[in-house]
């Protein structure tokens, strides 16, 4: 009923953690964008189908997952190697998920670990993503923020209670902020897809535009009112991570306005 589809590029490092959490009946995709650590042969070895295809971006990876990767099960589900998805889950979805015919995509909630510990507060939950999809339903497109995902609108939703956790940190700082830097360049714009589903924040994200007060608006959500320091040094640190990124956006958002002008 259900195939696991795993997005990989050089996660040697995180792959044996998300693999060891999904149950032995269920199929295991791998899409692989071009790994040069041990990736594909950690995915070898626990009997992973392998697929390649050269990144272009998370809608689009997805969807060649859906149409090219030989997937049969009504249900498939999304995860990234820095993910692990509960045993719950798994028996949740076998008790009646499998079964109902009113969803085309369930919107998980996921819960963040910074440096393997729980960030209670700051990142501001509930953080919602469409990992769980109807195969012969669901297609993807690229969110407002040019590099991340939603559903076609034209899917059911659902919702799920059951949260994965996404250690999406271990404190290689430099790396990270590389990452991010890419991903601020491609939210200088923000384009709504008007055939997307938008999140609540998504939509906040389109009405705030581009100002600098989004800097502070920032620190202030994660800190502060979200509670973040609650979270200690861990929490601290999330808020300030990402009011560096929201600082990204805006820096290079002028500096287009300035070389265009």
């Amino acid at each position: 009923m259900l195939t696991a589809v795993i997005l990989t590029q050089n996660e040697e490092a995180n792959l044996p953690h998300c693999l060891a959490a999904i149950p032995e009946p269920y199929a295991i995709v791998i899409v692989d964008s071009g790994s040069t650590d041990n990736t594909l042969a950690i995915a070898k070895q626990r009997g992973c189908a392998i697929y390649s295809n050269p990144w272009p971006g998370f809608a689009e990876q997805r969807n060649f997952a859906i149409k090219h990767c030989a997937i049969s099960t009504p249900w498939i589900l999304f995860i990234d190697a820095d993910e692990i998805y509960p045993e719950a889950f798994y028996a949740w979805f076998e008790s009646g998920m499998a079964g109902i015919a009113s969803v085309d995509v369930l919107m998980v909630p996921s819960l963040l670990y910074l440096r393997g510990k729980r960030l209670n507060h700051a990142p501001g939950y509930p953080i919602y993503h469409p990992r769980l999809v109807r195969r012969e339903t669901v297609r993807f497109v690229r969110n407002h923020t040019g590099h991340g995902e939603a559903v076609i609108n034209t899917c059911r939703m659902g919702y799920g209670d059951i949260p994965y956790q996404h250690y999406f940190y271990h404190g290689e700082i430099i790396a990270w902020m590389h990452k991010h830097i890419g991903k601020a360049a491609q939210e200088v714009q923000l384009h709504p897809n008007n055939g997307a589903v938008m999140t609540t924040r998504g939509r906040l994200s389109v009405l705030l535009g581009r100002s600098w007060l989004r800097i502070l608006a920032r620190f202030f959500y994660h800190f502060v009112l979200r509670g973040g320091f609650l979270d200690g040094a861990g929490g601290l640190e999330f808020a300030l991570m990402f009011t560096w990124y929201e600082a990204s956006i805006y820096l290079q958002a002028k500096a287009g306005v300035q070389a265009g002008g």
